[in-house]
């Protein structure tokens, strides 16, 4: 099939040479759970249940660092369509993924694998359209992708927006700092398409990580294959598709001095169906500031720019623990 990215043939010697690597911890048995779910519809100012409601948010964000909510405000039909549009991008010829702008921006927009992979540790079996929101009004090409990526991340956006505001409560920060600091065109959006693997035991769909925002917001399908470290233990999210998942990043633990933890998190490979997912990453401009007792005042710019200079070096991200007092 001319869109899927050549795997085996790029990475072949890596795979040949490391054959081994890793492989208790990939076929080590990893227990199925299901996240907190909770009924947004319950946040209705006059529902019986919306002091509850907001009392599960902020349990499930400080014991798991990830919930699941339905009720969400983001219409099925929207969801179907983005799931849509997607696939058929994917569906483009691969040498056109990788060689052309496909939607007339940066080459960078595009990504799979990776290219400075040196172990199996260090492959994500994935390809990704990686875009900014300031992205979305310069694509020419596939006008109907470009429509739906909108509107389902202005919907999105309000539905991040409410959350933080909740979560910002519980720990003192005002939600004047979110509405001033998280406009639409600071977030980012990420279409991912996991191909199946013949090598699932011994690569990740996706390498453990945090998540660098202050919320992530995930649509996937009910393939299933999110892991995330829970008590020192990998354990599986149960999917279901009509949910979206919630989960904390690296600045809302450093706004929070630690109250809401971001939980590092992995995809295992699609062995036997091809999984897709859409991520939506609520961020600050660049330049404001994250103000924590913790955590040494930093913006966004300076985070990445740390996160970026460490995987260089070191091949992994250090994160939060850079900026530590």
């Amino acid at each position: 099939m001319d869109y899927e990215p050549p795997f085996l043939e790029t990475y072949k010697t890596l795979l040949q040479e490391n054959s081994e690597d890793s492989k208790d911890d990939f076929c080590s048995m990893v227990e199925t759970f299901e996240l907190p779910m909770i009924d947004l519809s319950r946040l209705n100012v006059e529902h019986p249940e919306r002091e509850e409601c907001l009392k599960e948010i902020t349990e499930a964000a400080e014991e798991w660092g990830f919930f699941q909510v339905v009720n969400h405000g983001i219409s099925q039909e929207l969801l179907d369509k983005m799931h849509s549009e997607q696939m058929k991008v994917f569906y483009e010829p691969f040498i056109k993924k990788s060689t052309e702008a496909v939607f007339g921006l940066s080459s960078k927009t595009y990504r799979w694998g990776n290219p400075s992979v040196t172990n199996l540790r260090q492959l994500s079996w994935s390809e990704a359209f990686h875009f900014s929101m300031t992205d979305i009004s310069r694509m020419e090409q596939h006008k109907n992708l470009s429509a739906c990526i909108e509107a389902y991340a202005t919907t999105v956006a309000n539905l991040a927006q409410s959350l933080a505001e909740i979560l910002g409560q519980k720990v003192n920060i005002n939600s004047s700092y979110f509405r001033e600091n998280c406009l639409l065109e600071s977030a980012s959006i990420r279409l991912n398409r996991y191909p199946t693997c013949p090598l699932s035991s011994k690569v990740y769909g996706l390498v453990p990580h945090s998540d660098t925002s202050f919320l992530t917001i995930v649509h996937q399908d009910q393939v299933g294959g999110l892991e995330l470290m829970k008590d020192g233990k990998w354990v599986a999210l149960k999917p279901n598709p009509l949910a979206l998942v919630v989960n904390i990043g690296d600045l809302f633990q450093a706004l929070s001095n630690d109250v809401y933890k971001s939980i590092k998190h992995r995809v295992a490979a699609a062995e036997k169906v091809e999984r897709i997912s859409t991520a939506f990453f609520y961020l600050p401009s660049d330049v404001a500031m994250i103000p924590s007792y913790n955590y040494r005042e930093f913006n966004l710019k300076e985070y990445i720019k740390q996160n970026e200079q460490d995987v260089k070096q070191t091949g992994n991200k250090v994160g939060l623990s850079r900026f530590l007092i």
